[in-house]
């Protein structure tokens, strides 16, 4: 396994026979889960995971509890082959005709899961802002599934899990991002868009509120991810 590889070349892991699941977490404390779903996700054997995570969200990982190792333990669990941050896009010096970090990851992608997706990151998202790994992923993102269709069967979708205080969720730009995820750019049953929405649950927040805007719940976005991928729990 490898941490943090560059450049990294999605062409040599095309007939790996893999589900490709890119697995990101932007600065929520909900970033505290991306351990569960990694090794959820990782205990099904046809499954290849690469994680990327921003700064902010990095900044629970640091191994301050159980729930909270450090972020490089998460290379010892099975399926999950590299870590990225911010700093491995520029980790090499670039020269023309070498490899571009995000684009790669793009390429290599079948999925991309945000669990959690931040109230900043969904605002930078919304607006086309490129300004991270995550945010140049997303920018790059094969909408139409016509860019990537040479080497890939379907579209790939972005699931993302937004994670943020209550008076944020009810936020009137709140609503104003969603309706662009959802409305302009949401998965319906004509095969349209490229994102689907993995609304946040009623909960205990870590500031001390209770109310909308917790996480959906990690098994439920697995279960989610699962379904959509067509494999099931015993698919190990």
């Amino acid at each position: 396994m490898e941490s943090s590889p560059a450049p990294f070349k999605a062409q040599y892991h095309m007939g790996d026979n893999k589900i490709h699941v890119l697995l990101a977490a932007s600065g929520s404390v909900a970033t505290i889960k991306l351990p569960n779903i990694a090794e959820a996700l990782g205990r099904h054997s046809n499954i290849s995971i690469r994680i990327i995570v921003t700064k902010s969200a990095a900044e629970f990982l640091k191994g301050q509890s159980h729930e909270q190792p450090l972020l490089e333990n998460l290379l010892e669990l099975p399926g999950v082959d590299a870590i990225y941050r911010d700093e491995d896009e520029w980790r090499h010096s670039w020269t023309r005709g070498e490899p571009i970090l995000h684009i790669e990851l793009r390429k290599w992608a079948h999925i991309l899961l945000i669990a959690p997706l931040s109230a900043n990151t969904m605002a930078k998202m919304t607006m086309g802002i490129s300004d991270n790994l995550l945010l140049s992923v997303l920018r790059a993102w094969d909408t139409t599934g016509s860019v990537d269709a040479n080497f890939k069967e379907k579209k790939p979708i972005v699931f993302v899990a937004p994670a943020m205080n209550t008076a944020m969720w009810f936020h009137p730009i709140t609503a104003k991002q969603l309706a662009i995820l959802n409305d302009e750019w949401g998965v319906n049953s004509r095969n349209e868009g490229w994102v689907s929405v993995l609304n946040p649950v009623d909960k205990s927040l870590a500031c001390g509120d209770t109310g909308t805007g917790g996480m959906m719940e990690w098994k439920t976005i697995v279960d989610k991810v699962e379904q959509y991928l067509g494999i099931g729990k015993d698919d190990k």
